[in-house]
């Protein structure tokens, strides 16, 4: 939390996001139980220290990741969660039983863990306390003392993967050493301080994902080559490499740079011209041949470093194919240890055996089922073609005209004038008289016009 860079920014109290719990307004009389000192022991009321170490020790931890940080102090949490101008008492506690169950670690103690002899101003920095601090935990006192840096563990394992998913999603990772300089400018916005960006690294280099090494007095990074697999140490092909990527960068920007002052010849040039100044402009063109010169010189080494450099990367894929067919042809040898010519022509003999074994079943299942009855084929088609020249003789079911001609001949079709039609209309729509003429009258109506068949 705390860090040169930042001291300035230290919170002076509140949540500026707002993401205290509720009962941080709104209950008073929980929030003065939760500010008031832990009992010298947990026996003496255990609900109540439990209530209160419930509260305060995921609050310090998901405010330390709200904040970005892995690194955190009492003080600094003192100021952050101050209210109504009250400071928790209690949170000496709550370091110091996170510390117990391995939550948070102290910097110093993580520093020794870990091979830090890379980082030179470690010394200074990380591992120099006061000497009561050193005193008091000798003596056995696990008082946190307010200006102690704390690591949140499972905080700065995050952090590293984080860092580790950045670098592999980068252009650096195109070879696995980098220089320490390069990766911390990468990794600015993920650790807001050095510190913090020095933890991280020893973390990865805790989990052997990363070694770091110094190499005529600037730092270099070596990254593991895949996220489940270890690192190895830096060899000679790693330094090699790593001098030619920077003598590459260093080509690059010298042509650059070059280019610019080419440029700037030609410009002075142009303006000299324009003067009149034909002495002052030929010095700047044969400047600006010198520089051009120097520029193909440098454009000559750049090819040859890139060269070696895709000759090297061509290489390293050309191992790792080499490899792959390696333990390919491993694993083919192991899944076929048991397997002979000679095994595989008795199991195909076997399975032959077995299928007419299957037919001969069959076919006798299939003879067993006709119960004695044989057909002869030949008859059978004999009869089938006797059938359909028969067929073929029957005449058309086409309707009967004759019970047609009856059936029209039998009902006359009666032709009805239309001075008919109106009078049966009128009769029924007749309603002055409220008569309408019944389904039966109809029917009466209607019978002299209908004749059985």
């Amino acid at each position: 939390m705390w860090s040169p860079e930042r001291e300035a920014e230290a919170p002076t109290g509140g949540d500026p996001a707002g993401l205290l719990p509720p009962e941080w307004e709104e209950d008073e009389e929980r929030m003065s139980f939760l500010f008031s000192a832990f009992k010298r022991s947990r026996e003496v009321n255990s609900t109540d220290w439990d209530s209160k170490m419930g509260f305060w020790a995921p609050l310090v931890l998901s405010h330390s990741r709200r904040q970005g940080v892995v690194r955190l102090r009492l003080r600094d949490l003192q100021e952050a969660f101050q209210r109504k101008g009250s400071v928790p008492l209690g949170l000496a506690t709550v370091l110091q039983d996170l510390l117990r169950r391995g939550e948070l670690q102290r910097e110093s103690d993580f520093m020794a863990s870990v091979d830090s002899s890379w980082i030179s101003w470690g010394v200074g920095v990380f591992l120099l306390k006061p000497l009561k601090w050193t005193l008091s935990n000798m003596l056995g006192d696990n008082k946190v003392p307010a200006e102690e840096v704390l690591v949140a563990v499972e905080l700065l394992k995050e952090k590293a993967e984080e860092v580790y998913r950045l670098y592999q999603n980068s252009p650096l990772s195109s070879h696995p050493v980098v220089a320490l300089s390069e990766l911390s400018t990468l990794c600015a916005n993920s650790c807001p301080d050095e510190r913090t960006f020095y933890l991280v690294l020893l973390q990865l280099q805790k989990e052997k994902r990363v070694t770091v090494l110094e190499q005529n007095g600037e730092k270099i990074v070596k990254f593991a080559r895949g996220p489940h697999a270890k690192v190895s140490p830096v060899n000679d092909v790693d330094v090699g490499v790593y001098q030619l990527m920077q003598s590459e960068q260093l080509l690059s920007r010298k042509v650059e740079s070059l280019s610019q002052e080419a440029e700037r010849c030609k410009e002075e040039a142009r303006r000299a011209c324009r003067a009149g100044k034909k002495q002052l402009a030929l010095r700047s063109l044969k400047a600006k041949q010198r520089t051009e010169k120097r520029i193909e010189a440098l454009h000559a080494k750049l090819d040859t470093v890139q060269g070696i450099l895709d000759r090297i990367y061509a290489s390293q894929t050309d191992q790792m194919v080499f490899n792959a067919y390696q333990a390919g042809v491993g694993a083919l040898k192991l899944s076929m240890k048991d397997v002979t010519v000679e095994k595989a022509e008795s199991l195909v003999d076997q399975i032959q055996e077995l299928c007419d074994t299957q037919d001969e079943v069959s076919q006798t299942l299939a003879g067993g089922v006709t119960n004695g009855l044989d057909f002869d084929s030949e008859e059978l088609e004999k009869e089938l073609d006797i059938l359909l020249q028969d067929t073929t003789k029957e005449p058309l079911d086409l309707p009967d005209t004759r019970r047609d001609r009856h059936f029209t001949n039998s009902v006359p079709n009666p032709r009805i004038s239309d001075a008919e039609l109106e009078a049966e209309l009128e009769k029924l729509s007749l309603s002055e008289g409220g008569l309408v003429p019944s389904s039966k009258s109809r029917r009466r109506q209607l019978e002299p016009t209908l004749k059985p068949l």
